[in-house]
């Protein structure tokens, strides 16, 4: 994924500086225009709660919605400008991703950890066409297969799922694992994140001022912790009791030892702090393009 990351981003330099050409060109403001659409997609997570220990395995059955807002604006023939807003959810689970049976699965398996995570995204990304428009929006052309990148903020915030206990919790109920420090952080990981984004899709022209999607998008993150694993279990299982009780007014700390370390020693390996989480979505989009507006010429 890392090479993936770096070619992809290589590419789009690269059709960037070629664009600028093309930009430099006289792109009347009569031909450009605004769109807004709407988008459904599959949103997957790949890291440490996954069939394998490696992107860019996910689970499908681990696959949830996501939807999302988008206004853009075209600059020149090639390049528009894109403002989205997205909500989805990602999710992770042990005992389904891990196969008890495989050798290099069994630990995860033992593991026995699980997450859900609802992640807000808002991103700017800039769209090149691999097929131009010299034309106004009518005259588009019928397919367009383009590339995008840009930056974005996301709040996130990871939650588990509660099993079968002896304290009065109720079981099948979720609970926030940051403010637990689950790792015993001397200070929680922060849920507004930066990332980046980048991916490629087609539009394909359904009639004057209406296109249909389909889009592939990668979300680069810097942060190990969509999935609150990342490092060691707490080597002092007692540090988690005082952020637990403060935030939920009662010892969650049995509970979480139960459920989510089992039988480990402190200090052990829990996750695969030298590799960061990402996310993908994979959807359709139906965008309404806004007719410009057309001044009529001033006669004297």
């Amino acid at each position: 994924m890392k090479q993936l990351f770096t070619y992809t981003t290589a590419l789009l330099l690269a059709l960037a500086l070629v664009a600028t050409e093309a930009s430099a060109q006289q792109f009347s403001k009569r031909k450009q225009y605004n769109s807004v659409g709407v988008s459904l997609n599959a949103m997957n997570y790949f890291g440490d709660i996954t069939p394998k220990p490696s992107i860019p395995s996910f689970r499908a059955g681990a696959t949830r919605p996501n939807l999302g807002l988008t206004f853009t604006r075209r600059f020149a023939p090639r390049i528009s400008g894109r403002a989205s807003l997205a909500y989805g959810r990602i999710t992770g689970d042990d005992s389904k991703a891990a196969d008890q049976n495989d050798g290099d699965a069994k630990y995860r398996y033992n593991r026995n950890m699980n997450f859900r995570n609802d992640i807000l995204e808002f991103a700017a990304t800039g769209v090149f066409d691999l097929i131009e428009n010299r034309n106004n929006y009518i005259r588009r052309p019928d397919f367009v297969p383009y590339v995008f990148a840009g930056v974005g903020v996301i709040h996130h915030n990871p939650k588990g799922l509660i099993g079968p206990n002896s304290n009065n919790i109720s079981e099948g109920s979720y609970v926030a694992l940051q403010p637990l420090r689950t790792e015993g952080q001397a200070d929680a990981y922060s849920l507004t994140q930066f990332v980046i984004p980048f991916g490629a899709g087609a539009r394909y022209k359904l009639n004057k001022q209406f296109d249909v999607g389909l889009e592939l998008g990668f979300r680069k993150t810097f942060t190990d912790y969509l999935d609150d694993v990342s490092g060691n279990y707490v080597s002092d299982r007692t540090a988690l009791s005082s952020g637990a009780a403060q935030y939920f007014g009662w010892d969650i700390t049995k509970e979480v030892a139960n459920t989510y370390t089992k039988s480990v020693q402190g200090g052990e390996m829990r996750g695969k702090s030298n590799e960061k989480d990402w996310y993908t979505t994979l959807g359709v989009s139906v965008n309404y393009i806004l007719a410009p507006r057309v001044r009529s010429p001033k006669f004297r």
